[in-house]
């Protein structure tokens, strides 16, 4: 299922499982947000009604976007500003898009089972083996440590060869 919402005065086309980056929302990272401006709500061709619609999305990370140079000039007047500018960003991850009822009842269930878990005892985790590193290409002069094997001297010239002769 999909939905467009709106949030920061921009759209979105967002399904389950998406990530994607809004104007700054409030929240922590973990937090879990509903984006309440539904505009459209469908499954491939079937339409649904936006307003029974609900968005539920995850804060991954609070962070700033790419970075915009404004630079002013007037020529012939020796004018010239420069500035620069990153704008508040959340990176979202949509966890659910359907009604509200349905969700409400998933996220019921969903509390309910680590509890569960909770009491049970951990299991302690075997420290996985560490794998070697790739072997070296055929054509470098690599060893295994991933130190370079020497350089291989140069024969000597035969011209030097025959001035040693004539000596």
């Amino acid at each position: 299922m999909f939905a467009v919402v709106r949030t920061g005065g921009k759209q979105y086309r967002v399904a389950a499982g998406d990530k994607i980056a809004v104007e700054k929302l409030a929240g922590d990272a973990g937090d879990t947000i509903t984006l309440g401006d539904v505009l459209l709500a469908g499954e491939g061709e079937k339409m649904e009604d936006a307003g029974k619609v609900t968005v539920s999305a995850e804060i991954i990370a609070q962070a700033k976007s790419e970075k915009v140079t404004v630079f002013k000039k007037r020529r012939r007047h020796n004018y010239r500003r420069k500035a620069g500018h990153r704008q508040q960003m959340t990176l979202l991850r949509i966890t659910a898009v359907g009604d509200s009822k349905a969700e409400k009842k998933a996220a019921s269930k969903k509390e309910a089972a680590p509890k569960a878990d909770d009491t049970a005892a951990p299991k302690a985790k075997k420290a996985a083996p560490k794998k070697d590193a790739a072997p070296a290409k055929s054509g470098t002069h690599e060893t295994e440590t991933g130190a370079k094997a020497p350089a291989k001297k140069a024969a000597p010239k035969k011209a030097a060869a025959k001035s040693e002769d004539k000596k």
